[in-house]
Protein backbone atom coordinates (compact mmCIF):
# COMPACT_ATOMS: atom_id res chain seq x y z
CA UNK A 1 0.00 0.00 0.00
CA UNK A 2 1.30 3.17 -1.48
CA UNK A 3 1.98 5.48 1.87
CA UNK A 4 -0.09 8.92 2.07
CA UNK A 5 1.73 12.07 1.40
CA UNK A 6 1.84 14.41 4.53
CA UNK A 7 -0.74 16.94 3.39
CA UNK A 8 -2.92 14.56 1.95
CA UNK A 9 -2.85 12.87 5.68
CA UNK A 10 -3.23 16.39 6.87
CA UNK A 11 -6.38 17.64 5.05
CA UNK A 12 -7.94 13.89 5.10
CA UNK A 13 -10.60 14.71 8.04
CA UNK A 14 -11.44 17.58 6.44
CA UNK A 15 -12.92 15.85 3.22
CA UNK A 16 -15.65 13.72 5.81
CA UNK A 17 -17.47 17.08 5.66
CA UNK A 18 -15.87 19.13 2.84
CA UNK A 19 -19.01 21.43 1.53
CA UNK A 20 -18.04 25.26 1.34
CA UNK A 21 -21.81 26.19 3.23
CA UNK A 22 -20.20 24.31 6.35
CA UNK A 23 -16.63 26.15 5.98
CA UNK A 24 -18.71 29.37 5.40
CA UNK A 25 -20.65 28.14 8.85
CA UNK A 26 -17.50 27.81 10.28
CA UNK A 27 -16.05 31.66 9.80
CA UNK A 28 -19.13 32.59 11.49
CA UNK A 29 -18.98 30.61 14.07
CA UNK A 30 -15.11 31.87 14.32
CA UNK A 31 -16.33 35.54 14.79
CA UNK A 32 -19.19 34.84 17.19
CA UNK A 33 -16.32 32.85 19.80
CA UNK A 34 -13.81 35.60 19.18
CA UNK A 35 -16.27 38.32 20.35
CA UNK A 36 -18.15 36.21 23.09
CA UNK A 37 -14.68 35.48 24.24
CA UNK A 38 -13.84 39.54 24.03
CA UNK A 39 -17.25 40.16 25.64
CA UNK A 40 -16.63 38.30 28.56
CA UNK A 41 -13.12 39.60 28.83
CA UNK A 42 -14.97 42.93 29.08
CA UNK A 43 -17.15 41.66 31.57
CA UNK A 44 -14.62 40.29 34.17
CA UNK A 45 -12.81 43.98 33.72
CA UNK A 46 -16.39 45.27 34.58
CA UNK A 47 -16.76 43.22 37.49
CA UNK A 48 -12.94 44.41 38.67
CA UNK A 49 -12.90 47.91 37.83
CA UNK A 50 -16.43 49.25 36.79
CA UNK A 51 -18.02 49.34 33.42
CA UNK A 52 -16.02 52.74 32.56
CA UNK A 53 -12.63 51.02 33.95
CA UNK A 54 -13.18 48.34 31.63
CA UNK A 55 -13.91 50.83 28.63
CA UNK A 56 -10.99 52.74 29.57
CA UNK A 57 -8.68 49.57 29.66
CA UNK A 58 -9.96 48.58 26.20
CA UNK A 59 -9.51 52.13 24.38
CA UNK A 60 -5.62 51.14 25.28
CA UNK A 61 -5.53 48.47 23.51
CA UNK A 62 -6.14 50.80 20.07
CA UNK A 63 -2.49 51.83 20.85
CA UNK A 64 -0.53 49.17 22.80
CA UNK A 65 2.60 50.82 24.23
CA UNK A 66 2.43 49.17 27.65
CA UNK A 67 3.19 45.81 28.68
CA UNK A 68 -0.50 45.67 30.34
CA UNK A 69 -2.16 47.07 27.40
CA UNK A 70 0.02 44.71 25.08
CA UNK A 71 -0.93 41.51 27.05
CA UNK A 72 -4.43 42.06 27.27
CA UNK A 73 -4.47 42.44 23.82
CA UNK A 74 -2.50 39.12 22.89
CA UNK A 75 -4.92 37.67 25.08
CA UNK A 76 -7.91 38.39 22.79
CA UNK A 77 -6.14 35.58 20.38
CA UNK A 78 -7.30 32.86 22.63
CA UNK A 79 -10.45 33.55 21.54
CA UNK A 80 -9.22 32.86 18.00
CA UNK A 81 -7.25 29.70 19.26
CA UNK A 82 -10.08 28.36 20.60
CA UNK A 83 -12.78 29.22 17.72
CA UNK A 84 -11.47 27.03 14.53
CA UNK A 85 -11.55 24.25 17.28
CA UNK A 86 -14.86 25.08 17.94
CA UNK A 87 -16.21 26.08 14.06
CA UNK A 88 -14.52 22.07 13.50
CA UNK A 89 -16.43 20.17 15.86
CA UNK A 90 -19.76 21.95 15.21
CA UNK A 91 -19.82 21.79 11.24
CA UNK A 92 -16.86 19.28 10.47
CA UNK A 93 -17.42 17.05 14.05
CA UNK A 94 -13.58 16.86 13.99
CA UNK A 95 -11.70 17.05 17.05
CA UNK A 96 -8.84 19.91 17.68
CA UNK A 97 -6.20 17.41 16.86
CA UNK A 98 -7.24 16.99 13.46
CA UNK A 99 -6.30 21.24 12.89
CA UNK A 100 -2.99 20.78 14.21
CA UNK A 101 -1.34 17.63 12.30
CA UNK A 102 0.43 14.67 14.14
CA UNK A 103 1.43 15.86 17.43
CA UNK A 104 5.05 14.44 17.35
CA UNK A 105 5.33 16.34 13.36
CA UNK A 106 4.30 19.19 15.37
CA UNK A 107 6.50 19.83 17.93
CA UNK A 108 9.29 18.45 16.07
CA UNK A 109 9.12 20.53 12.95
CA UNK A 110 7.91 23.73 15.33
CA UNK A 111 11.45 23.63 17.36
CA UNK A 112 13.41 22.94 14.12
CA UNK A 113 11.82 26.16 12.56
CA UNK A 114 11.64 28.12 15.51
CA UNK A 115 15.81 27.68 15.67
CA UNK A 116 16.77 28.03 12.52
CA UNK A 117 14.36 30.85 12.00
CA UNK A 118 16.04 32.75 15.15
CA UNK A 119 19.51 31.64 14.04
CA UNK A 120 18.47 33.78 10.59
CA UNK A 121 16.43 36.89 12.54
CA UNK A 122 19.71 37.17 15.14
CA UNK A 123 21.55 37.63 11.91
CA UNK A 124 19.29 40.25 10.49
CA UNK A 125 19.10 41.98 13.70
CA UNK A 126 22.60 42.21 13.96
CA UNK A 127 22.80 44.19 10.65
CA UNK A 128 19.75 46.41 11.51
CA UNK A 129 21.83 47.72 14.98
CA UNK A 130 24.31 48.49 12.75
CA UNK A 131 22.84 51.17 10.01
CA UNK A 132 20.18 52.17 12.72
CA UNK A 133 20.05 53.71 16.39
CA UNK A 134 17.78 51.42 18.44
CA UNK A 135 15.27 53.47 21.16
CA UNK A 136 15.22 51.70 24.60
CA UNK A 137 12.24 50.89 25.41
CA UNK A 138 10.54 48.35 28.42
CA UNK A 139 13.41 48.49 31.26
CA UNK A 140 15.51 45.18 31.13
CA UNK A 141 14.53 43.96 34.43
CA UNK A 142 10.81 44.35 34.04
CA UNK A 143 11.60 42.96 30.50
CA UNK A 144 13.34 40.11 31.67
CA UNK A 145 10.72 39.49 34.32
CA UNK A 146 8.08 39.38 32.06
CA UNK A 147 9.36 37.23 29.45
CA UNK A 148 7.82 34.08 30.27
CA UNK A 149 4.42 35.34 30.18
CA UNK A 150 5.18 37.41 27.03
CA UNK A 151 6.51 34.06 25.03
CA UNK A 152 3.28 32.24 26.40
CA UNK A 153 1.38 35.13 25.35
CA UNK A 154 3.40 35.47 21.15
CA UNK A 155 2.90 31.62 21.37
CA UNK A 156 -0.78 32.12 21.63
CA UNK A 157 -1.17 34.71 19.31
CA UNK A 158 0.90 32.95 16.58
CA UNK A 159 -0.23 29.37 17.06
CA UNK A 160 -4.01 30.73 16.94
CA UNK A 161 -3.39 32.65 13.10
CA UNK A 162 -1.76 28.97 12.08
CA UNK A 163 -4.38 27.22 13.45
CA UNK A 164 -7.13 29.60 11.97
CA UNK A 165 -5.45 30.01 8.07
CA UNK A 166 -2.55 27.78 7.74
CA UNK A 167 -4.96 24.77 9.56
CA UNK A 168 -8.87 25.40 9.65
CA UNK A 169 -9.55 27.57 6.34
CA UNK A 170 -6.41 25.99 4.82
CA UNK A 171 -7.68 22.19 4.83
CA UNK A 172 -11.40 23.10 4.54
CA UNK A 173 -10.42 24.55 0.74
CA UNK A 174 -7.79 22.02 0.21
CA UNK A 175 -10.59 19.31 0.68
CA UNK A 176 -12.87 20.96 -1.84
CA UNK A 177 -10.38 22.31 -4.13
CA UNK A 178 -7.53 20.27 -5.00
CA UNK A 179 -5.31 23.12 -6.48
CA UNK A 180 -2.94 25.34 -4.29
CA UNK A 181 -4.05 28.29 -6.07
CA UNK A 182 -6.92 28.10 -3.97
CA UNK A 183 -6.14 25.86 -0.68
CA UNK A 184 -2.76 28.43 -0.13
CA UNK A 185 -3.56 31.24 -1.58
CA UNK A 186 -7.08 32.05 -0.40
CA UNK A 187 -5.72 31.98 3.30
CA UNK A 188 -2.64 33.59 2.46
CA UNK A 189 -4.55 37.09 1.11
CA UNK A 190 -7.25 36.49 3.85
CA UNK A 191 -4.34 36.73 6.64
CA UNK A 192 -2.80 39.64 4.22
CA UNK A 193 -5.70 41.73 4.71
CA UNK A 194 -6.53 41.02 8.10
CA UNK A 195 -3.05 43.15 8.88
CA UNK A 196 -4.95 46.06 6.99
CA UNK A 197 -4.27 49.19 9.05
CA UNK A 198 -3.90 52.84 7.86
CA UNK A 199 -4.24 54.28 10.37
CA UNK A 200 -1.00 53.02 12.11
CA UNK A 201 0.90 52.43 8.45
CA UNK A 202 -0.38 55.14 6.64
CA UNK A 203 0.53 54.97 2.60
CA UNK A 204 2.30 51.65 3.50
CA UNK A 205 -0.67 50.13 4.29
CA UNK A 206 -1.18 47.61 0.87
CA UNK A 207 2.45 47.12 1.31
CA UNK A 208 2.58 46.03 4.46
CA UNK A 209 -0.61 43.83 3.55
CA UNK A 210 1.27 42.28 0.48
CA UNK A 211 4.26 41.05 2.89
CA UNK A 212 2.27 39.73 5.39
CA UNK A 213 0.70 37.70 2.04
CA UNK A 214 3.61 36.73 1.10
CA UNK A 215 4.48 35.20 4.90
CA UNK A 216 1.50 33.63 4.36
CA UNK A 217 2.16 31.85 1.41
CA UNK A 218 5.38 31.10 2.70
CA UNK A 219 3.82 29.69 6.05
CA UNK A 220 1.22 27.95 3.89
CA UNK A 221 3.79 26.07 1.51
CA UNK A 222 5.73 24.75 4.90
CA UNK A 223 2.23 23.10 6.04
CA UNK A 224 1.72 21.76 2.73
CA UNK A 225 5.11 20.36 2.46
CA UNK A 226 5.17 18.89 6.27
CA UNK A 227 1.57 18.15 7.05
CA UNK A 228 1.24 20.03 9.35
CA UNK A 229 1.24 23.86 11.28
CA UNK A 230 4.21 22.96 12.86
CA UNK A 231 6.64 24.64 10.72
CA UNK A 232 4.56 27.64 9.92
CA UNK A 233 4.19 28.04 13.77
CA UNK A 234 7.73 28.11 14.78
CA UNK A 235 8.47 30.58 11.67
CA UNK A 236 5.75 33.01 12.89
CA UNK A 237 6.76 32.51 16.50
CA UNK A 238 10.37 33.22 15.68
CA UNK A 239 9.03 36.51 13.52
CA UNK A 240 6.69 38.09 16.08
CA UNK A 241 9.41 37.01 19.08
CA UNK A 242 11.29 39.72 17.11
CA UNK A 243 8.80 41.92 16.11
CA UNK A 244 7.11 42.42 19.46
CA UNK A 245 9.18 41.51 22.28
CA UNK A 246 12.48 42.45 20.58
CA UNK A 247 12.61 45.73 17.89
CA UNK A 248 9.20 46.68 17.73
CA UNK A 249 8.33 49.74 14.93
CA UNK A 250 7.18 52.78 16.41
CA UNK A 251 3.15 52.61 15.91
CA UNK A 252 2.99 49.04 16.64
CA UNK A 253 2.55 46.90 19.15
CA UNK A 254 5.78 48.04 21.05
CA UNK A 255 4.69 47.31 24.96
CA UNK A 256 6.72 44.95 25.61
CA UNK A 257 9.35 45.18 23.28
CA UNK A 258 13.07 45.53 24.47
CA UNK A 259 13.79 48.32 21.90
CA UNK A 260 11.62 50.79 19.46
CA UNK A 261 12.70 51.88 15.97
CA UNK A 262 14.28 55.51 15.68
CA UNK A 263 11.20 55.80 12.53
CA UNK A 264 7.51 54.76 12.52
CA UNK A 265 5.46 52.32 10.48
CA UNK A 266 4.29 55.04 8.28
CA UNK A 267 7.22 56.28 7.42
CA UNK A 268 7.76 54.60 3.64
CA UNK A 269 10.63 56.59 3.18
CA UNK A 270 12.66 54.48 5.79
CA UNK A 271 10.12 51.20 5.91
CA UNK A 272 9.56 50.91 2.33
CA UNK A 273 13.09 49.49 1.16
CA UNK A 274 13.19 47.66 4.74
CA UNK A 275 9.86 45.60 3.33
CA UNK A 276 12.05 44.65 0.41
CA UNK A 277 14.59 43.90 2.97
CA UNK A 278 11.97 41.87 4.76
CA UNK A 279 10.42 40.16 2.10
CA UNK A 280 14.17 39.28 1.07
CA UNK A 281 14.97 37.56 4.35
CA UNK A 282 11.69 35.56 4.62
CA UNK A 283 12.95 33.90 0.89
CA UNK A 284 16.38 32.73 2.50
CA UNK A 285 14.57 31.38 6.19
CA UNK A 286 12.11 29.75 3.70
CA UNK A 287 14.69 28.49 1.85
CA UNK A 288 16.61 27.19 5.01
CA UNK A 289 13.33 25.36 5.96
CA UNK A 290 12.52 23.47 3.28
CA UNK A 291 15.88 22.38 3.13
CA UNK A 292 16.32 21.41 6.77
CA UNK A 293 12.72 20.00 6.83
CA UNK A 294 12.81 18.05 3.44
CA UNK A 295 15.91 15.99 4.92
Amino acid sequence: MTKALPFTAFVAPARRRPELWRLVLGLLVVVLVMVVWVALGIGLLALAVGLSGAMEVMATLADPVTPRATLILLSTFVGMFLAPIVAARLLHRRGARSLFGPGRVVLRDFFAALAISAVIYGAMLFFWFAGFDAVANVPPALWLALLPLSLLAVAVQTGAEELLFRGYIMQQLAARFPTPLVYMLVPSLLFGLLHYDPNTLGSNAWAVVGSTAFFGLIAADLTNATGSVGAAWGLHMANNVVAILLLSTQGTITGLALFVTPYAASEVAITGPLLMADLALIIVVWIALRWRLGR
